[in-house]
């Protein structure tokens, strides 16, 4: 997993596998990164300093452990 967050930019960006892909919205200044299956690879967050008063939460499923 990877966390990138350009200040200037106010952009915050997670990667949790690196994959071609592409980004498709799912609320105001928030997209999700999917592979060519439509698995969530990733999410990216415009404006994210201004968020600091609001929750922000960002649906993905925690893929299931062999037991």
């Amino acid at each position: 997993m990877r966390v990138w967050f350009d200040r200037e930019g106010d952009y915050l960006e997670i990667v949790f596998t690196q994959a071609k892909g592409y980004f498709r919205e799912i609320d105001d200044d928030i997209y999700e990164r999917v592979d060519k299956q439509g698995k969530v690879i990733g999410f990216a967050i415009f404006n994210f300093t201004k968020r600091d008063k609001r929750e922000v939460e960002i649906p993905f499923e925690l893929p299931k452990l062999a037991t």
